[in-house]
């Protein structure tokens, strides 16, 4: 009888630990020893490269992820770009409004929206997130409290690609986005002739990242939709849409129509997917499968496209229409990588 309680209970220890370790391991939270000292960034379209170059630099120096995803979209938000930042499209009734959000790997975060006339809204964000007790500032608040903060007012001006193409857009005044249009050969997101239509696609350059400690952050920034309404905010300074980082399990990123990922709270439910055990692509594609269900028909008319990195450093990326790429950026990688969609033609 006593040799049999022994065994029982060595047993029952023994099936403890073994779920203790399985339950550690599908959270994340033992970190893959070769993921440590091995950083790794990844972010959205082809603007991502020289994003990418910006965050390694923070990366191989063995600098937070979150510096990294800050000082990685501020590239992009500097830059001609038509989507991000004050060269950007303007709303429909000629004004630049920006949105941004960043999360570290404590689930602090923060976000701005609505705001005008400030270079760097991420850098806003941040400063939101460690600076106030709130998550999200808009409009005037956001403003306001950035000029507290020693942000500087630029001028109220369109860029001469902005203004040329509000000019041309004023004739019809009417929304008509372009599916992938910032991939398209010679309208990059830095080409002039992105505008030469009077055509315009939203979209965003979202980043996550994980350091040499395998923590991991993520940031998002975006001028929102061409000539929307005033007023408009998408998914991407929404914490849980269009950015979501967990520690313990991954972190992801939203590009394309916000109120779509708005809808499925889109990063939120990818970083879910991912702890249930599916890989980044995987659990990117899943959330896509349910934007598809939810649009019906309507999917064919609107591009929204996920990365994400999980906590052992796989990668991934899924979207409804083909034509979206994310860079990749580590000690053995730097490139443009084609993302997988549900519509393949």
């Amino acid at each position: 009888m006593s040799s049999r309680r022994k065994f029982l209970q060595t047993s029952l220890l023994s099936s403890i630990t073994i779920l203790l370790n399985k339950r550690g391991f599908a959270s994340g939270i033992e970190l893959n020893e070769s993921v440590k000292g091995n950083p790794i960034v990844i972010s959205t379209w082809d603007a991502g490269l020289d994003a990418n170059k910006a965050a390694w630099k923070v990366l191989n120096g063995g600098g937070r992820a979150l510096d990294a995803v800050e000082e990685g979209v501020k590239v992009t938000e500097a830059s001609r770009s038509c989507c991000v930042g004050l060269n950007a499209n303007p709303d429909r009734d000629g004004f630049v409004t920006l949105d941004a959000s960043i999360m570290d790997e404590s689930f602090n975060c923060g976000s701005v929206a609505f705001l005008e006339r400030i270079k760097h809204p991420i850098s806003v964000a941040r400063r939101v997130m460690e600076k106030t007790p709130h998550v999200m500032l808009v409009g005037s608040g956001a403003q306001q409290f950035a000029m507290a903060e020693g942000f500087q007012l630029e001028e109220q001006k369109l860029s001469p690609d902005a203004q040329d193409a509000y000019d041309k857009w004023l004739k019809k005044s009417e929304y008509k986005p372009v599916i992938n249009i910032e991939n398209q050969k010679g309208h990059g997101p830095f080409a002039p002739t992105q505008f030469e239509n009077g055509e315009w696609n939203h979209d965003t350059i979202g980043m996550v990242a994980m350091d040499a400690n395998g923590n991991l952050s993520g940031s998002c920034t975006t001028s929102g939709m061409a000539f929307k309404m005033r007023g408009r905010v998408g998914d991407s300074p929404i914490i849980g849409s269009g950015l979501f980082v967990d520690n313990e399990v991954g972190a992801c990123t939203a590009t394309g129509q916000g109120e779509d990922v708005i809808r499925i709270s889109g990063s939120h439910t990818v970083v879910e997917l991912m702890r249930q055990g599916l890989s980044p692509e995987q659990a990117c594609k899943k959330a896509i499968e349910r934007i598809v269900r939810i649009k019906k028909e309507k999917a064919k008319e609107i591009q929204v496209a996920f990365i994400a990195l999980n906590k052992k450093g796989e990668v991934g990326a899924y979207a409804i229409q083909k034509g979206f790429s994310y860079a990749i950026r580590n000690k053995s990688n730097e490139k443009l990588i084609p993302g997988k969609s549900w519509f393949v033609s």
